[in-house]
Order: structure tokens, then C-alpha cells, then sequence
């Protein structure tokens, strides 16, 4: 296992110029650094790209950070406690706010990617590379937040 955020968080940004989106790449990179293998991965993070489906809603690096932290201290039974998880990811989603501005994909980007306006100004002004920033960030900043927890793994 590689637990080093700067090592999957650039493996999460060689996953989104390879052609996965932003959620499908941070969730894989760090599954990948923790040896975790499933065919669920990266596959239940493609609605969440794009803002969840090109509304414009939560970033999908964001999501998928949110997804990565889950996979390892999420809970596994009703009776399990959710507050280690809800603290991570409250401080991811903080860390990422403050680094960035807001979580949500239309405000990072200034446009919806659900028109086709919008499609045209995400390519006209090259806005895939500020998402490649989004995603290996999203990646290294959960990756950084579950070294506190290295004993902390998810179920294979």
C-alpha cells in the first residue's frame, strides 16, 4: 500500500487526463493507494462527475473525496458510529472550500456543463486543466486526512 498523498494525487490526476471524471479518478487513485479493489470502483462515482450529472451542483473531485473517505471509515452496520466519518469529511469539504472558494462545480468553473453554452465555454476556455487541479487537490486532501486513521482499513 502507498498512503502518500502527493503520490495519489498525482495517480488521480494520470486517471482524469486518461479519460475518467473528476469523482471516478480521486475515488480510484485513492482505492488504488490503499489497495482496495472492487469492480464498484471508480464505477459508483460517474454520477457524481461533471457537479453530479452536469447540474452544476457539488464538484465532482469534492464527491469523490467524500466517496474515498466513506470507503474507509464509513460504517459497515447500523450500530457503527458515524462521527469519525462525519469529522473527515466535514474537514475535507472545509480544506477544500477554503483552498478553492466553494465545492460547487458551476462556481469553480463559471458555467453549467448541462448546455450546450455551457459545454462550448468549458472547451473554449480550457476548463478541463482547472478541473485536473480540482481532482488531484481533492485526491491529496482526503488521502492527507485518512493518514490519521493508517490502521483504518476498508473492507475488500
Amino acid at each position: 500500500m502507498n498512503h502518500n498523498p502527493d503520490q495519489t494525487a498525482q495517480r488521480s490526476g494520470e486517471l482524469f487526463e486518461q479519460g475518467l471524471c473528476c469523482a471516478e479518478s480521486v475515488l480510484q487513485a485513492v482505492a488504488e493507494s490503499r489497495d482496495v479493489r472492487s469492480d464498484l470502483i471508480p464505477r459508483i462515482a460517474t454520477g457524481l462527475c461533471a457537479g453530479i450529472s452536469r447540474t452544476g451542483g457539488i464538484c465532482g473531485a469534492a464527491s469523490g473525496g467524500v466517496l474515498a473517505i466513506s470507503m474507509v471509515t464509513g460504517r459497515s452496520c447500523a450500530s457503527d458510529s458515524r462521527e469519525e466519518n462525519y469529522r473527515l469529511t466535514r474537514a475535507f469539504l472545509s480544506e477544500f472550500e477554503a483552498k478553492f472558494g466553494s465545492p460547487n462545480c458551476e462556481k469553480l468553473i463559471g458555467c453549467r456543463l448541462d448546455t450546450s453554452e455551457g459545454l462550448q465555454f468549458f472547451k473554449e476556455h480550457n476548463l478541463r486543466q482547472k478541473c485536473v487541479g480540482f481532482t488531484r487537490e481533492a485526491a491529496r486532501m482526503a488521502s492527507a486526512l485518512l493518514e490519521e486513521h493508517p490502521s483504518s482499513q476498508p473492507p475488500k
